[in-house]
């Protein structure tokens, strides 16, 4: 079986990332759905709408979220909007908080903890999905990467205490632990099960702090900016970042693999590939040696 390609740059640049999705060779077509993280109100770590604007505008596309399932200035679609306007997404381009007006169920047949999905109802609007991940820590999670921005990313704030909870929306904090992660694998393959061909993904690997964007208070990065990586595989894309990590030669790499093992972020990505719609198995293709 062949091995998925994984583009790396270290070049960290608004117009690297459209070199990065035009290396791909996958032309999104029709209404482009973009997803990427709005920020949480007080977080200082999240990925500007001035870095991302040359790409989104290159897709023609529509940044996409859905409310959050946890206190905070995203968990009611009103105050989601207030955030999209004061962090300058509005100024960019359409927005559009896809749960605004409910859910739709996706099913994922073979999920290994969940075998449905509740993602936002707009996301049927969309013909192709652009997937923008700011590679970093996360509090529950380890990391966040492509597989978490498809599954919690694209899920309502209902489908994320669903994710949160391994099933059961009412344990969202205190499911055990690796099924939760586990369900995160589930729901992000509803996702590529559903765009089919028409997805492709970039990391952002810059700003890479333990926390997630989703912190309004947030630690400050420790570790050194590493470069954007883009693949059609969201596991091969998460697993090369993962990897860049631990080879990294920066001291404090220390912080973030520490956040990662306590975590068992890399169980994310075991699940995941058990699954079966990717691989951890990749070759990283090195932009700036060509």
């Amino acid at each position: 079986m062949e091995k998925s390609k994984v583009y790396f740059t270290k070049e960290i640049t608004p117009e690297k990332m459209i070199t990065m999705y035009e290396v791909l060779g996958r032309s999104l077509k029709g209404n482009v759905a973009v997803k990427l993280h709005s920020g949480e109100v007080g977080n200082q770590n999240f990925l500007r709408p001035a870095f991302m604007k040359n790409i989104i505008e290159h897709v023609h596309g529509t940044i996409v979220e859905c409310n959050t399932a946890y206190e905070g200035e995203r968990n009611t679609t009103e105050k989601h909007w207030a955030t999209m306007k004061l962090h300058g997404w509005c100024d960019l381009c359409k927005v559009d908080i896809m749960d605004e007006e409910g859910e739709m169920e996706l099913s994922i047949p073979n999920g290994k903890v969940i075998q449905k999905n509740y993602v936002g109802k707009h996301l049927a609007n969309y013909d192709s999905l652009l997937v923008l991940s700011h590679f970093k820590g996360h509090p529950m999670g380890g990391y966040g990467g492509a597989l978490k921005n498809i599954s919690i990313g694209i899920a309502s704030s209902y489908g994320k205490a669903y994710i949160h909870g391994a099933g059961v929306p009412e344990e969202i904090w205190t499911a055990d632990h690796d099924r939760f992660l586990e369900a995160m694998a589930d729901a992000a393959q509803s996702i590529v099960d559903y765009e089919k061909d028409n997805i492709a993904f970039i990391n952002v690997m810059c700003n890479m702090s333990v926390d997630c964007d989703c912190c309004a208070v947030a630690e400050d990065p420790k570790i050194r900016d590493i470069g954007i990586l883009s693949s059609l595989d969201p596991i091969a894309l998460d697993q090369a970042c993962i990897d860049l990590v631990y080879r990294c030669e920066d001291e404090g790499k220390k912080h973030l693999i520490e956040r990662i093992e306590s975590r068992n972020g890399i169980h994310t990505i075991e699940a995941a590939a058990a699954l079966g719609y990717g691989s951890r198995e990749y070759e990283l293709i090195d932009l700036d040696q060509k």
